[in-house]
C-alpha cells in the first residue's frame, strides 16, 4: 500500500496534504474548513472524524480550544506529533469522549457518509453539544458524486445523501436546521471539465496517477481553495453542488 508524505497509508479513505496527485481532493476539503473557521471563532470546538489533522489545526487558529477525534490510532498519533496547536484523541465516533453539553460547535466534515448507524451518530453529536450549540456537517452530494447508482461510488462510504435526506436526518435527530449550502466548482474547474473529456474528476478517477497525461497532473497540482465556492441553497441550486453543508443548532433548553 502506498504511503503519503505524512507516513500514513494512502487508502483512499482519508484526504491528506502534500500529495500532488491528491491536491484536488485536499483543496476541495480545505475550502470547507476555511468556510467553517469564522463559525468556530472563540468557541469550544470538537471535530469528529479529524483524519490527518490538518483541518483541526486550521480551525485551531480561531477556536478558543479544539479537540480532534478519530477512530484511526495512527492518524491521531500523527496529528498529535504534527499539530501541537490542537489536542487529538482516538475514540469511537458513536461514543464521543466528552461530557454532555460541553461543546459549543461540533464539526464533522466528510465523515457521516462513512458511518454505519446514522441516527445514533446524530444523537451522540447532539449529546455533546450544549443548548444552542451548532453542528456543521459536510458530505458528498449523492446526486453529483454517485449519479444514477444504487450504491456509493467510493467503497468506504456506507451511504451518501441528498440535501433533503441530510436535512431530514438532522431534523429527526432533534436539530433545527439553520442553513443548507453547497460547495460548487468555480470557473477554472468548469474549464478543466471541458479540457479533460467533460469531467475533471472523472479524468482523475479513470486511470492511476502514474498513467496520467502531463496536462492532467499539471491542472490537478494547480487547484486552490479559491477554485471552490460555498453558496447558500437560495443562491445556487444545492442539488447541483459537489458537496453538501448543513449548519444546524441544538435547540436551547433541556435535552
Amino acid at each position: 500500500m502506498p504511503i503519503d508524505a505524512t507516513g500514513l497509508p494512502l487508502t483512499g479513505e482519508r484526504t491528506v496534504p502534500g500529495v500532488p496527485t491528491e491536491n484536488y481532493w485536499f483543496r476541495r476539503h480545505e475550502a470547507v474548513y476555511r468556510f467553517a473557521a469564522p463559525l468556530v471563532a472563540g468557541r469550544r470546538v470538537l471535530e469528529v472524524g479529524c483524519g490527518e489533522g490538518y483541518g483541526t489545526a486550521l480551525l485551531a487558529r480561531s477556536a478558543a480550544r479544539i479537540v480532534g477525534i478519530d477512530y484511526d490510532a495512527s492518524a491521531t498519533a500523527h496529528a498529535t506529533r504534527s499539530y501541537p496547536v490542537a489536542r487529538f484523541v482516538r475514540a469511537n465516533l458513536a461514543a464521543l469522549p466528552v461530557p454532555s453539553g460541553s461543546v459549543d460547535v461540533l464539526v464533522s466534515l466528510q465523515v457521516i457518509e462513512h458511518v454505519w448507524n446514522h441516527p445514533e451518530f446524530v444523537a451522540e453529536c447532539r449529546r455533546a453539544l450544549g443548548p444552542g450549540g451548532h453542528l456543521l456537517v459536510s458530505t458528498p452530494n449523492r446526486l453529483t458524486f454517485s449519479p444514477g447508482r444504487d450504491t456509493p461510488l467510493n467503497p468506504f462510504h456506507t451511504k451518501e445523501f441528498t440535501a433533503a435526506e441530510l436535512v431530514d436526518l438532522l431534523t429527526r435527530g432533534g436539530f433545527e436546521v439553520e442553513a443548507v449550502l453547497g460547495l460548487h466548482a468555480g470557473a477554472r474547474l468548469a474549464a478543466w471539465d471541458a479540457a479533460h473529456g467533460g469531467s475533471f474528476v472523472g479524468a482523475q478517477l479513470a486511470a492511476p496517477p502514474q498513467s496520467w497525461e502531463p496536462e492532467l497532473l499539471r491542472d490537478v497540482r494547480a487547484v486552490t481553495t479559491s477554485d471552490f465556492a460555498v453558496l447558500a441553497a437560495d443562491v445556487h441550486e444545492v442539488d447541483e453542488s459537489l458537496d453538501l453543508l448543513v449548519l444546524a443548532r441544538r435547540p436551547p433548553g433541556p435535552a
